[in-house]
């Protein structure tokens, strides 16, 4: 087959200008105020709106050998850690602008690479004091009781004269609004085990340095006090605000009836307003401003840590944990309900309706429900050819006598539930709703051995093996419920939950009355959910806000100078390698500027800088700060524990509203990492371009067609 060939030139390396041109596209995911990206399908021209790498890199036609080695990196950062895809992508096209600087300067490529390595390796050590474990982040979190600027008055006393301008009571009225949401947990008539979700949660939203407040039962119209304030908060003020009507998270009359709808209450007067022992605020921390998610995280943890209590067991969960988008609903619906919760079709909820209150044998199904299905290792026999596998002597259409022999086999058990982890073939589906059997395809791992432990079902691979033994008892469906009670009919697709006394499992509705917005409010939910889940596995979380990479600057900009003062040294010249000692302050500026521009574009995207040189000098200005402190770590420590790090004079907004202590996973962070500085000296290391296949004629009539060489 045709085969060409192209170098790849030192100067401007093809390969690093288009991974920095790839990663450029992913430059406004960077920060917590993410700008979103709409992706249309030419096709169907339909629209997904994305704030994350992963999809985009999906959205985009990937066919360079660099694109696909870039996805191949996100994907895998993607499948271990579900956070820091972002991070990487942007360190990607950072670090290649950087080094093809370099290569424009002469620096060697063995001396880049020697020196970038070294360099990441000496920031993973330095960043280590930075460190900050769970234990201590949950104590001090829950213990930050910092008074808000909008509660004094000018003369420095709180009370309510200090609410005498229109900003100061907004700013009391978000703050209230936003420390008393209440968390929705959906309830169903079949409690049984479920009832421990009958808690009152409360989210504290306005993040660190929140004044505690107590919030009442419902219905009780007395006002809430305000620990540490001096300040009476009315129920009157009951505003909630929101950026868009489109993008709101909060309903405009169903919040209250939620709130009133909650049957419960806290469990005492010193109860956790977070609901969780700590780990609420530390969803805060990590949800970096995403509230919707947050707020259905705390009362998952609240859950699972209460179910964790006789094991000591901290941990959160993920396989207990399935999401089901609503469409067509306002996001004030999403909330947290026990059980599985599934789109069925109308035909399927006439089904279930017929159930009534009436309990399930249920079937596991681990593989597909179709006649030609054969389990992974199945081997046919070699060298026969297949032509009719069971003879039909009644003449019947094909498939009949399987579609009836499997539809005997479920009623000869009294099946009524089954649930396939792969796919139905829709006859024998229709037959079995015939039937008044429910059968749900494409059912996670997760869920089947959830209920397999709740109903003692045993998962078979074929019907054919099915016995008594198989089929598990105690399984309901129903219809799902919003909070209000209410059934939810939607048209096309009907929200059911089906459950079992003493299932652990927790599916998190997320509601929109936006199709384009479905997925984005799944990925953000997975995403915090993950970050929960490795900080509590690592046990330690980063100060977030750009504090690492604040460190990890100034840390590379002292062994640039160090390594100059000693390039000129004879000892150094005497070296084995005296040419590494002579390009290793470029390459450690290179490095640095990677970490600068990070540092900048955080600042422009959470509009704490108007241009990328205001937010240069805002960076040089905190460099010299921590330099003229002695100790960049204390200050950045110090910085974080006032409120933020890169925080300056004049902002935008008060504190109180805008500055949340946000954190950062350990793990995720370094391998993000070393993940984007290898695939840019993986790419900086390849020399040669070939291609294989027909793609000649293709090649020949492109701009680019003089750079080739076809062999």
């Amino acid at each position: 087959c045709p085969m060409a060939f192209r170098d790849v030139n030192a100067r401007r390396h093809i390969g690093l200008q288009q991974l920095s041109a790839l990663a450029s596209t992913g430059r406004t995911f960077l920060g917590p105020m993410k700008s979103h990206k709409f992706i249309v399908d030419e096709i169907t021209n339909q629209s997904t709106l994305i704030c994350s790498a992963v999809r985009l890199l999906e959205s985009l036609d990937l066919t360079s050998a660099v694109g696909q080695l870039l996805n191949e990196t996100i994907q895998a950062q993607n499948k271990e850690f579900k956070t820091g895809m972002s991070t990487l992508l942007f360190l990607v096209g950072a670090w290649s602008s950087a080094v093809v600087e370099c290569l424009q300067q002469n620096v060697p490529v063995p001396a880049i690479v020697s020196v970038m390595s070294e360099g990441l390796n000496s920031c993973c050590e330095r960043v280590q004091c930075l460190q900050i474990p769970i234990h201590d982040v949950k104590e001090e979190l829950c213990s930050s009781r910092v008074r808000p600027k909008a509660f004094e008055s000018k003369t420095g006393q709180a009370g309510r004269d200090g609410l005498t301008t229109p900003w100061d009571l907004l700013c009391f009225q978000r703050h209230i609004s936003a420390t008393e949401e209440v968390i929705p947990i959906n309830y169903c008539s079949h409690q049984g085990d479920d009832c421990n979700f009958n808690k009152l949660l409360v989210s504290p939203l306005a993040g660190f340095g929140s004044v505690a407040s107590v919030v009442k039962a419902a219905g009780d119209k007395s006002s809430s006090a305000l620990s540490g304030s001096g300040v009476t908060a009315s129920s009157c003020i009951t505003r909630k605000l929101t950026h868009s009507r489109h993008f709101s998270t909060l309903g405009k009359g169903h919040s209250a009836s939620q709130q009133g709808n909650f049957q419960g209450h806290l469990s005492g007067p010193s109860a956790d307003v977070c609901g969780c022992c700590g780990l609420g605020h530390l969803a805060v921390a990590l949800s970096h401003g995403n509230q919707t998610s947050v707020k259905l995280l705390q009362s998952i943890a609240a859950y699972q840590q209460e179910r964790a209590e006789c094991s000591g067991n901290s941990q959160i969960n993920t396989a207990e944990i399935v999401t089901c988008c609503v469409l067509g609903l306002p996001e004030s619906y999403s909330c947290v309900t026990p059980g599985f919760v599934t789109l069925v079709s109308p035909e399927q909820a006439s089904v279930i309706k017929h159930f009534a209150d009436k309990p399930l044998r249920v079937l596991l199904m681990d593989g597909d429900l179709t006649e030609g299905y054969r389990h992974l290792g199945f081997n046919r026999p070699p060298n026969v050819r297949t032509i009719l596998e069971r003879p039909n002597p009644r003449g019947g259409r094909a498939g009949d006598v399987w579609l009836s022999r499997m539809l005997d086999i479920l009623m000869s058990f009294e099946v009524n539930l089954v649930l396939v982890k792969g796919n139905v073939c829709k006859s024998f589906m229709e037959r079995c709703m015939a039937s008044r059997i429910l059968v749900i395809g494409c059912v996670a791992r997760d869920v089947l051995c959830a209920f397999g432990a709740a109903t003692g079902a045993q998962a078979v691979t074929y019907l054919s093996q099915l016995n008594a033994s198989s089929v598990g008892d105690g399984a309901r469906a129903e219809l799902w419920k919003s909070s209000d009670g209410r059934a939810v009919d939607l048209g096309e697709l009907l929200p059911a939950r089906i459950s079992s006394g003493g299932i652990p499992l927790l599916t998190a509705v997320l509601a929109t009355a936006l199709p384009s917005k479905a997925q984005l409010l799944e990925d953000q939910f997975w995403t915090l959910l993950y970050r929960l889940h490795h900080a509590l596995k690592d046990g330690k979380v980063f100060p977030g806000g750009g504090a690492v990479e604040l460190l990890c600057l100034s840390h590379i900009q002292t062994l640039a100078e160090q390594s100059g003062r000693l390039g000129n040294d004879r000892i150094v010249r005497e070296l084995p390698s005296p040419w590494l000692a002579e390009y290793k302050p470029v390459v450690l500026r290179a490095l640095a500027s990677g970490w600068r521009r990070y540092l900048s574009v955080l600042l422009g995207n959470t509009a704490r800088a108007s241009s990328e040189l205001e937010a240069g000098a805002s960076v040089d200005h905190h460099l010299q700060k921590a330099a003229a402190c002695g100790s960049p770590s204390a200050y950045i420590l110090e910085e974080f524990r006032r409120g933020g790090v890169l925080r300056s004079g004049s902002e935008p907004f008060p504190e109180q509203v805008t500055d949340l202590r946000v954190c950062d996973n350990v793990a995720a962070k370094t391998e993000a990492w070393r993940r984007a500085l290898d695939l840019v000296l993986l790419v900086l290391q390849t020399d040669a371009e070939i291609i294989t296949g027909p793609r000649r004629n293709q090649i020949l009539n492109s701009p680019v067609s003089s750079e080739f060489m076809f062999l």
